[in-house]
This record gives structure tokens, C-alpha cells and sequence, in this order.
């Protein structure tokens, strides 16, 4: 290892307190996505006090920030340290944010107190409301990440620990069928039958399945097929849910269920409308550069992990946007030795034993030892930035 990278590991330990009161204050005192007010009052006036520079509400988010940890010549590398803070309804955080966040705050502060050892601008980035509408989504539309060589973060899991993540694309669309209303035993000719077009579209869907890809995936619930038996239901709404391991595979997808749509709606004679429930994720844009180095630091410090085994991912996140934006990376730290879901209570638990601790100085150092490394390589840059182009140009 070399001296600079031993030297932030000498240099972890000042800020180690600061991160673990950080993480105890959010696991005490959860706050939902996009009403992060006290979190983010909290960690940015962490940031100020030690005269770090911090930028509010950034993209006009109320609850984002961007702090400037160092601060390089124009010509030398940029990387964005990402945080979250938001939890999750009524079990607070039980997918881990306080201690990802913590981690990644920790490996900030470290590398501001060794700014004078090197030459490259480390931002760390809050993004809120990662569970519900993905605010990262649009933090890059406004162009937050466009300048970034990379960005990294770290989330929790529960038993096993993962130097790279897929994520699945997803998009979701509310349907609604207008027909006509009539009385369905006096006058049924009169009616156009809106509940039928939602039903045919389900049938449509199902027999389409065959001709999927193994890694699609579409769901859909009827939410409104009427309110009484004896009446021809004049309007239908259904919520469809479509995911994939690539979004342009994605795309593929949601045109074959629009035809579905269509279908349902020209045999029923029923007008539809379609809109998105929400803002569409992008799949992760694995980078195998990037990836191998940070086996490589986890192997630095003794960190054991495996492989993610392939079509394992099920979730969505809105870092694979981002992922499409510049290089990104989300590897995965284990948090007991025993497999249970995220978004449960025991993972809420953990937040607040001290035992999470020591997942968080160890993710610290995969985030602030895999920067140095591309500092001190620019090889391995170089070979980041070259895959990212390839990726992205790839369809």
C-alpha cells in the first residue's frame, strides 16, 4: 500500500466519533424522503464546522447539499462521494441509510484532513429521497454529476458483501380507461364496458409473457374496475410495473405493453390515457475497471466479499441513472452473518448497535482508498473513463 493511501488510513480514526454520533442521531431520528430537514441540518452543520464549504439545496432540492472537500487545478481528476439520509415509513432506517450515510461522510472528512497530501477536487453529494421518487434522477437531469470522473457510495447488506450491483431499469405507468356508464340489466347496449379494456389488457400482458426476455419482469393491479356489480363500469384504472436488467431492453418492453394497451382499448371501443407513476430508473452501468479495483482495495484491507451471482438483482435504485451520467459504483457491505431482507426491522436495529460501527470505518476506507488509488493511477482512470464511453455508446 502506498504511504498515501497509509496515511488516510492514520487519518480515519479523528473522524471515527463524529461518523458513529452521526449514524446514532438518523437511526434515532428517522425522517421520511424529501423531509430530511433536521438530517441535512445536521450533517452540513458537521461540514461547516469544520470550514468545509457547502452548498444548499442543490438542483433547488431542499433537502440536497453539495459540500466542496477539496478543491484541485482544473486538468486534475474530480470525484463525488454520494450520500442518503432518508428512511423509511414507520420502520425508520431499515434499508441502512444512517450508517451508508455516515461511512461516506467519514471518508469525506478524512480526505479533507489530508487535502495538502494531494492534487484532485472530492465533492460529497447529499442526495435525498432515494426511496420513494429518486432524487438523483433529477440532480443528474440538472446536470449535478455531468464534470465527475466517478462517484461512488456504499449500501448496507445484510450478510454478504459485494464490490459491485446491478440494478434493474424501471418504469411504472398509470393506465385509465374512459368508456360509458349504463345500467347493466336495462341497458347495457348503452354502455362501453371500461372495467373490459383493463382486463383485456391483463390478459394481453399474460399471453405475452412467453416472448419476454428471463430478466423482464411486468406486474400490474387493477385499481378501479367500478363500484357497483349492476352497473356497466364507465371508467377503469390500472398501475403496470415493468422492470429489466438493461433499460434499453426496458424500452422494448414498455412498447409491447403500450400495444397491449392499444389492443384492449380498439376491441373494447374504450379511449385510455396513460401517465408515470414516478420518474423511470436506469439500470447500473457496471464498470468492470472500477470494479476490480475496489476487489482490489477490499483485498488491502482484509475485507472478504463475493461475487453477486448473476441475475440476483431484483431492486431499483436511482444511482443507475447516474451510472449513465459518469462512472459510478455501489458495492455492498455486509452487516451480520446471517441472511434477512433489507427494509426490515432487524436492519433498523443494527443502525443503532454500536456493531454497525466498524461496517462503517470499513466502508470509509473502500471509498476514500479506491480515490486515492485512481489518484495515484491515472492508468486506472483512464481505463474507467474509456469503458464508461464504450458503455454508453454501446446502443
Amino acid at each position: 500500500m502506498t504511504e498515501l493511501r497509509e496515511l488516510f488510513l492514520k487519518k480515519l480514526s479523528k473522524n471515527e466519533k463524529i461518523a458513529y454520533d452521526l449514524n446514532h442521531y438518523l437511526a434515532e431520528n428517522p425522517e421520511l424522503s424529501g423531509q430530511e430537514y433536521n438530517s441535512v441540518k445536521k450533517i452540513t452543520e458537521l461540514l461547516r464546522k469544520k470550514g468545509i464549504e457547502v452548498e444548499d439545496k442543490v438542483a433547488g432540492l431542499d433537502t440536497s447539499f453539495r459540500a466542496r472537500i477539496t478543491k484541485s487545478h482544473e486538468d486534475k481528476p474530480k470525484f463525488g462521494i454520494i450520500m442518503e439520509y432518508d428512511a423509511l415509513p414507520e420502520i425508520g432506517h431499515a434499508c441502512g441509510h444512517s450508517a451508508s450515510g455516515s461511512l461516506s461522510l467519514l471518508a469525506a472528512l478524512t480526505l479533507w484532513e489530508m487535502k495538502d497530501s494531494f492534487d484532485a477536487t472530492v465533492d460529497l453529494i447529499g442526495t435525498p429521497d432515494e426511496e420513494v421518487m429518486g432524487a438523483k434522477i433529477p440532480m443528474a437531469k440538472a446536470g449535478v454529476f455531468d464534470d465527475y470522473d466517478s462517484v461512488l457510495m456504499i449500501h448496507m447488506n445484510s450478510n454478504e458483501t459485494l464490490p459491485a450491483v446491478h440494478f434493474l431499469a424501471l418504469s411504472e405507468i398509470k393506465v385509465s380507461f374512459k368508456g360509458i356508464t349504463s345500467h347493466a340489466a336495462a341497458a347495457p347496449w348503452d354502455g362501453k364496458n371500461a372495467l373490459n379494456a383493463a382486463i383485456l389488457t391483463t390478459n394481453a400482458i399474460d399471453m405475452m409473457r412467453q416472448q419476454l426476455k428471463p430478466d423482464t419482469r411486468v406486474s400490474y393491479i387493477i385499481t378501479n374496475g367500478g363500484q357497483a356489480s349492476n352497473v356497466i363500469p364507465g371508467e377503469a384504472e390500472m398501475i403496470i410495473n415493468m422492470r429489466n436488467s438493461s433499460k434499453f431492453d426496458l424500452e422494448d418492453t414498455v412498447q409491447k405493453v403500450m400495444n397491449c394497451i392499444k389492443g384492449a382499448s380498439i376491441a373494447t371501443d374504450i379511449e385510455y390515457t396513460t401517465a408515470l407513476t414516478g420518474p423511470e430508473f436506469e439500470d447500473m452501468n457496471i464498470n468492470d475497471a472500477g470494479s476490480e479495483a475496489i476487489k482490489m482495495i477490499m483485498d488491502s484491507i482484509n475485507l472478504p466479499y463475493v461475487e453477486e451471482k448473476q441475475g440476483q438483482a431484483t431492486g431499483s435504485s436511482d444511482i443507475g441513472t447516474v451510472s449513465y451520467v459518469c462512472p459510478a459504483f455501489h458495492p455492498m457491505l455486509a452487516i451480520s452473518d446471517h441472511y434477512f431482507s433489507l427494509h426490515t426491522k432487524e436492519v433498523a436495529d443494527r443502525m443503532k448497535s454500536d456493531s454497525i460501527n466498524g461496517v462503517i470505518s470499513q466502508g470509509a476506507k473502500v471509498i476514500g482508498l479506491f480515490i486515492l488509488k485512481a489518484i495515484e493511477d491515472p492508468t486506472l482512470l483512464k481505463e474507467i473513463k474509456e469503458e464508461f464511453q464504450k458503455s454508453t455508446l454501446a446502443n
